[in-house]
């Protein structure tokens, strides 16, 4: 079983709902999702994470089932399920828990589209649930802009964006903040861009510390100052599944996601109207 850490880290005054997001593939969402949720929780914290990605990748690192049989987030969205059926503890990790994605949500953005409320459902299934219960809900998004992560900019108070240090990171993210502009003025004006976390960062290039300068530039106090580095560890660990905070708690990676999860949980975000 995987220990507690070193102290339990303050607890925020009310649910933190954080969506976590950016259509350019490949930059961390999942690993990001995982493995601060799994840092927050062995600190004491109450968390659940909704996996939104049909791949399931989240799923997969807590070591939840997410066949085609298992109650999904689909079954939310869909056929308007309550998330208290389909919510189950993570095996290995005390306080975290885990509402999984089957492949079924391939198919969600099509029948997605006839539905009422379509962009709101995933934030009605989370007022209809009792969320009071833990500290913090991190989405888990696909890698795009269509109905699942509009859904989840709609569900969450905040948006945390992981940026990877290479040449394309900023490629893109011009439309993602377009997107959660409409949706702030539309659907979700409590939405807020809380965090930015700066990941696969490799301290022998000149171009990552660059990167890294010109995000801090653009988007200021919101960038974490911890960087998560390239980690082979952090690759590995879902195979296993598991997160790498308890695949190799003493991997670069993981002490990295640890200190990231730590800035998160000192900081003070307001209370959503």
């Amino acid at each position: 079983m995987a220990k507690r850490g070193d102290g339990d880290w303050p607890r925020p005054d009310h649910c933190r709902v954080i969506t976590i997001a950016n259509q350019k593939g490949g930059v961390g969402k999942t690993t990001s999702s995982v493995n601060l949720a799994a840092s927050l929780a062995m600190h004491g914290a109450q968390v659940l994470v909704i996996d939104l990605d049909p791949q399931g990748n989240a799923s997969t690192a807590f070591g939840v089932e997410h066949h085609a049989d298992v109650p999904s987030v689909y079954d939310v969205l869909i056929e308007d399920a309550p998330l208290s059926d389909i919510v189950v503890a993570a095996p290995e990790l005390p306080n975290l828990y885990c509402a999984p994605a089957t492949l079924n949500l391939a198919g969600a953005e099509i029948e997605l589209v006839s539905k009422v409320a379509r962009e709101s459902r995933l934030r009605r299934a989370l007022d209809a649930y009792d969320k009071g219960r833990f500290d913090y809900v991190l989405i888990d998004c696909p890698p795009s802009l269509g109905l699942l992560t509009v859904n989840a900019l709609v569900g969450g108070d905040e948006l945390l964006i992981p940026i990877q240090c290479e040449y394309y990171a900023l490629e893109g993210l011009g439309q993602l903040l377009r997107t959660v502009d409409l949706v702030k003025a539309h659907l979700n004006p409590q939405l807020q861009v809380s965090t930015i976390l700066l990941t696969m960062y490799d301290a022998r290039t000149r171009l990552a510390a660059q990167v890294a300068e010109d995000v801090r530039t653009h988007f200021g106090e919101v960038v974490l100052n911890t960087v998560i580095p390239r980690s082979v560890r952090v690759s590995e660990a879902p195979s296993y599944g598991q997160s790498v905070m308890t695949y190799d708690p003493g991997s670069s990676g993981a002490l990295a996601y640890n200190e990231a999860a730590a800035e998160m949980a000192q900081q003070r975000i307001g209370r959503p109207s």
